[in-house]
């Protein structure tokens, strides 16, 4: 700890200017740099409530019947994100989903809002 009576060095420092646009300006994300980041993609087929008794019986073969009807929308969902809407469809025995509107994010709430 220094008392009062210490003298002490000031040292005079020169700071550079500080422009809007950073020092680093050429070394920025651009959009297209995303192109190349992978994301999990879901979609929402349905859901259902079973007892654990019944879970326990699953065996491979069981059918799960979930509370979506065929041809019903889906939701779809980009890293848990909501994404889009679409409808699931078969292509050679897979399922793949038709996306039909885009909602991002806010989707859900400005619809909401809306009405």
């Amino acid at each position: 700890m220094h008392s009062s009576d210490d003298p002490q060095e000031v040292q005079h420092v020169k700071f550079d200017e500080v422009s809007e646009r950073g020092p680093f300006l050429e070394d920025h994300l651009e959009l297209h740099d995303l192109r190349n980041v992978r994301l999990s993609i879901t979609a929402d087929l349905g859901q259902c409530t079973m007892l654990v008794r019944d879970i326990l019986e699953l065996k491979r073969g069981s059918v799960v019947a979930l509370d979506k009807l065929a041809g019903e929308m889906t939701d779809i969902y980009a890293n848990g994100i909501p994404l889009a809407k679409g409808e699931v469809v078969v292509i050679a025995d897979s399922l793949h989903v038709r996306i039909s509107d885009i909602t991002g994010a806010g989707g859900k709430d400005e619809a909401a809002d809306e009405e």
